[in-house]
């Protein structure tokens, strides 16, 4: 047969012998393919163009295989037959704790040396993967890694699914942990990196319309003085224990649960009943602030045109002792009693970090949804009561509810209001390190170059009023955010913005504004300036105060700013008699008490040009900022520390700041506050 004889001829080949058993040198195989070695074929085997494609069958399974399997001229892509197995799907339980482990893993791995941030880094990409594919693990993480790391005591009280946890969360589910907003994050929380730089502003589109050149001929003064109170950081305590620990040892103090660690049982310092330095402000003492108020100021018949309150309402409780209601609580208690006691004159508000339940945040509507809109039972019920008050109009209160409670108010003398929610520049709500390399990732920049816009096409002047300063010490204010703001103030300056006013700090302090973001600061280059409000709370370690501006009617800038004080050393003397409350008194006039050898009319304003001459005055005569600046900065506390040497330089420094990221590149730090 052809098969068994072809079969021949190839073993012997294979050995190098002939059919005789002679050996040969070389065996010719026939060009043909054999094709009696199968007995079907998918095409012809005989043919010079194609490999044979026989029909094979498995004699295990009994199954063809098809032409599929080997045809050249269609070779498969991807086999969509056999399975690819993959591992089963974790619960949720399972996945905290590998995470967990995978985090204590890059803690301990060598191999990342040094480098705390990228083991920082690292470790949030792990947490982002459970807050993205196991959420409700998200607060246990964060209480886990909290314990594990020892960042804290009470770590479930602080991070639990009751608290922060939740926040925590939605931050790394939204950041890019592994870039900007990771590297911010560990900086900023953590100490693991170093805070990355500004990033250098686009503002080819920012603003609608260029600078207009020349400018508009400034608002001549008219004369009349309106008076404009400023209040800021009442911090009511509707919690504060007479009697309790006031000189604590952790915590706040002057409520029932806290002790000082020499005396735990009895009291050491007996809170007194209006107030004292280590505690926020007990009903007493906000009665007795606004009962003195009027009289002071001489507007007890009158009142005052209107009144600024640069935001923080509540005390500085943890968060765990917090609750919506308690907040919406401590709103109608002040706007009532500012409403009954400082006279029919409207209240301008900005909120504050300590008006938001969890403390410090708010969330940009760019989150979206259900998140984006966490905290509209906030703005929802303070708007609400500004409306109830009659000191927004119907259509500020629209936009208020929907934008973070920030609004617009333009008075019948023309002044506009713009009133910011500053809470979306603050270094510590969480909910700010999401997109942080973009500068306005809530709108709120938008909005007040908007009105702004809008105020220089009408020809008015604009206040714009805030709670976290943009500039001072550059602690407090994101270094994106506020170069922005920074830089949208330059651009409306001098014609429009007529002042600046922030809170927060509570002590008494200012910032100028210069042109090109500070790179020339002088009198011809200060364009504005920022005054921050005295606190009525004495936390911590201050005075308790407020002051009043004399504002020109006319062109809306300041001509004279005077303070109040309470020394609140004195209030332990009061508790045994009910004749006498605490005496708030005269602290100074800033026209006075920095201007004495400025050549500077009556009537000029207090405005970005003096305070720059006043620096100058600083710079050669220290003691203006050791013995006079230094103490009415602690309004007048005993606690007040001495600030001599580098300090005065920084002190100068800080006030030449608009923005925190001024602060950072050009000043020393560590010197910004008198607590």
């Amino acid at each position: 047969m052809y098969f068994a004889s072809g079969l021949h001829l190839v073993v012997c080949w294979l050995f190098g012998v002939t059919a005789n058993g002679q050996s040969e040198s070389a065996f010719t195989v026939p060009g043909a393919f054999p094709t009696s070695l199968y007995s079907k074929y998918y095409n012809n085997p005989t043919a010079t163009t194609a490999q044979p494609q026989p029909v094979i069958t498995d004699p295990i399974t009994h199954e063809v295989f098809p032409l599929s399997l080997t045809d050249p001229d269609d070779i498969p892509q991807s086999n969509t037959v056999d399975p690819h197995p993959l591992p089963p799907t974790a619960p949720p339980s399972q996945i905290l704790q590998q995470a967990i482990t995978q985090i204590q893993s890059i803690a301990a791995n060598t191999a990342f040396g040094n480098n705390q941030c990228a083991r920082c880094q690292a470790s949030l990409e792990v947490a982002k993967f459970v807050a993205l594919s196991a959420p409700d693990q998200g607060p246990n993480l964060a209480v886990s890694l909290c314990e594990y790391f020892e960042y804290s005591s009470t770590c479930t009280a602080n991070y639990g699914p009751l608290a922060l946890g939740p926040i925590f969360t939605q931050v790394v589910a939204y950041a890019d942990v592994g870039g900007y907003d990771g590297q911010l994050i560990c900086a900023e929380f953590l100490g693991l990196c170093s805070v990355p730089p500004t990033l250098p502003l686009n503002l080819t589109s920012w603003f609608s319309k260029p600078k207009p050149n020349p400018l508009p001929p400034p608002k001549k003064p008219t004369g009349e003085r309106l008076k404009v109170l400023h209040i800021s950081d009442l911090h009511i305590d509707p919690r504060y224990a007479n009697n309790a620990e006031a000189n604590c040892t952790s915590g706040l103090c002057c409520r029932e649960n806290s002790y000082n660690s020499e005396s735990p049982d009895t009291p050491i310092l007996p809170a007194p009943r209006f107030g004292y330095f280590l505690c926020d402000v007990p009903y007493a003492l906000i009665a007795a602030v606004l009962e003195a108020i009027p009289p002071l100021t001489g507007s007890e018949i009158t009142g005052f045109n209107f009144t600024l309150f640069t935001g923080d309402m509540l005390a500085h409780d943890p968060d765990y002792q917090q609750s919506r209601a308690y907040n919406e609580y401590s709103e109608v208690v002040l706007f009532d009693l500012m409403k009954r006691m400082l006279g029919p004159g409207p209240v301008y508000v900005t909120l504050g970090n300590h008006d938001s339940y969890p403390t410090d945040l708010a969330a940009p509507l760019s989150m979206g949804g259900e998140l984006g809109q966490q905290f509209s039972w906030l703005y929802d019920h303070v708007t609400a009561l500004w409306e109830y008050q009659g000191w927004l109009p119907a259509a500020s209160v629209e936009y208020s509810r929907a934008h973070y409670a920030a609004y617009m108010v333009k008075r019948a003398d023309g002044l506009r209001i713009i009133s910011l929610n500053t809470n979306l520049w603050y270094r510590a709500n969480y909910l700010n390190y999401i997109n942080t390399s973009y500068p306005d990732t809530s709108g709120m920049m938008r909005f007040l170059t908007d009105e702004l816009q809008a105020a220089e096409d009408a020809g008015d002047r604009a206040w714009i009023i805030g709670h976290v300063p943009s500039g001072w010490d550059g602690t407090n204010g994101l270094y994106n955010p506020t170069d922005l703001c920074e830089r949208s103030v330059d651009r409306y300056t001098p014609h429009v913005i007529a002042n600046i006013f922030w809170g927060h700090m509570h002590e008494d302090e200012l910032s100028i504004f210069y042109t090109n973001n500070g790179t020339n600061m002088s009198a011809e280059t200060a364009k504005a300036v920022s005054w921050m409000g005295p606190s009525v709370t004495p936390l911590t370690k201050l005075n308790s105060g407020f002051r009043m501006y004399e504002v020109d009617s006319g062109t809306f800038e300041v001509l004279d700013a005077y303070t109040w004080k309470s020394p609140v050393d004195t209030y332990s003397e009061l508790d045994s008699q009910l004749q006498y409350g605490p005496t708030f008194e005269f602290e100074y006039s800033t026209r006075d008490a920095y201007g004495r050898n400025i050549p500077w009319g009556a009537n000029d304003p207090l405005n970005a040009t003096w305070w720059h001459l006043v620096t100058e005055q600083m710079e050669a005569n220290s003691s203006l900022v050791s013995d006079v600046w230094n103490k009415y900065q602690g309004k007048g506390s005993i606690f007040t520390p001495p600030c001599t040497g580098e300090c005065v330089t920084a002190r100068i420094c800080y006030i030449r700041s608009g923005s925190s990221s001024i602060a950072k590149q050009n000043c020393p730090a560590g010197y910004g506050s008198v607590q």
